[in-house]
């Protein structure tokens, strides 16, 4: 074995290089990890081109045809989290630059210092920085500014005068979650595209081409309670199933649902039932048992519940007052209130729209 014997001057030569400085590793959403096992599934399985992103093809085809024919404007990319809008500007990033990818962008996150000093220093410094370029023509360097959101106006006030003044060597990429705490100006600068949710077919094609690849064992029944419970975010949903994988080696919709600690929709309909058919006490007592026995939380109890209030039939006048009432306990809730007495509340509500369809029926 090579570890048992002596060092000779053919292993000195073949030793390993020595690893890069500690500064050199990059910021963002994008570190460079071995893919290995412990590597997270998100960044594992992070597309590496566009044509690895897997939905809005339309806004994909559009930045990819921007960036053949050399006309990449600025960019506003903005929607909720996990629908690969940082994916894509990176995909773009790594189709520009080839192997000059760390040098020619300058990748800053909520992480990072956010306010004006760094606009005027960091920002500024590297948009007016000459680019080496042995192409047939100079490359654009790109600043890529992640949760734009959470810079301060002053910052994005200064942030406008360097988008215009560098508009020549440099484009500029913000993403966010909320566009309405970007300022008009710099809305109006930029190209925007919006991210939505994605599609379940999309994140269902997704997930199985990695359970395929790391050889996971996944029913129908816990595929499906992945879908549901990512919304739409494909990095919840990666994560959920990662998680889920470690806890149990056979991953079943029960298997998901207890590692999430959401409430099975199984348990939401015996809920419902107590609800339109017991009586309140009857109800509280059934209610607060399974939210014991389960650890379920009260606010997760009352979303999935909405979904269902949507599914069954009632008065259009009844769901919408009990919507609404619904809605005002879980406001009340996310300001840490009484769980004994928002349930007492939830029950009242569905004790008035009971009483109310008797007596639209009658």
């Amino acid at each position: 074995m090579a570890g048992a014997t002596a060092a000779t001057p053919m292993d000195i030569d073949a030793a390993a290089p020595p690893p890069p400085p500690a500064g050199a590793a990059p910021k963002g959403k994008a570190p460079l990890c071995a893919p290995g096992r412990a590597a997270p599934w998100v960044e594992k399985y992070r597309p590496q081109s566009l044509a690895d992103v897997a939905a809005h093809r339309d806004i994909v085809d559009t930045i990819d045809r921007l960036t053949n024919e050399n006309r990449l404007p600025h960019l506003l990319l903005y929607g909720p989290p996990g629908t690969g809008k940082t994916s894509t500007i990176l995909a773009v990033a790594r189709k520009l630059y080839g192997s000059q990818y760390s040098n020619m962008i300058l990748e800053l996150n909520a992480s990072d210092e956010r306010g004006i000093d760094v606009v005027r220093q960091q920002i500024q410094d590297f948009a007016g920085a000459r680019s080496l370029s042995f192409g047939a023509r100079p490359s654009v360097k790109l600043v890529l500014l992640d949760e734009a959101d959470a810079m301060t106006k002053d910052a994005q006030f200064a942030l406008r005068r360097v988008i215009e003044k560098y508009t020549r060597s440099t484009r500029f990429a913000l993403i966010c979650n909320h566009v309405n705490k970007i300022i008009p100006a710099l809305q109006s600068r930029c190209t925007r595209f919006r991210f939505a949710p994605l599609d379940g077919s999309h994140v269902r094609e997704r997930l199985q081409h990695i359970i395929k690849s790391e050889g996971l064992s996944v029913d129908e029944g816990g595929l499906t309670a992945l879908v549901r419970l990512s919304n739409g975010d494909m990095r919840k949903a990666l994560n959920i199933l990662q998680s889920t994988h470690m806890a149990s080696q056979q991953i079943t919709e029960e298997a998901v649902y207890l590692c999430t600690g959401n409430p099975m929709p199984k348990d939401i309909e015996e809920i419902a039932f107590w609800l339109l058919n017991e009586p309140f006490s009857t109800s509280f007592q059934y209610i607060s048992d399974m939210k014991m026995r389960k650890g379920l939380a009260l606010v997760d109890i009352i979303r999935e519940v909405t979904m269902f209030v949507f599914k069954i039939q009632m008065p259009s006048g009844v769901r919408v007052k009990l919507i609404n009432d619904l809605a005002d306990i879980e406001y009340r809730l996310s300001f840490a209130c009484n769980d004994k007495l928002q349930l007492g509340a939830l029950i009242s509500t569905f004790t008035n729209a009971r009483t109310a369809m008797v007596a639209a029926a009658s």
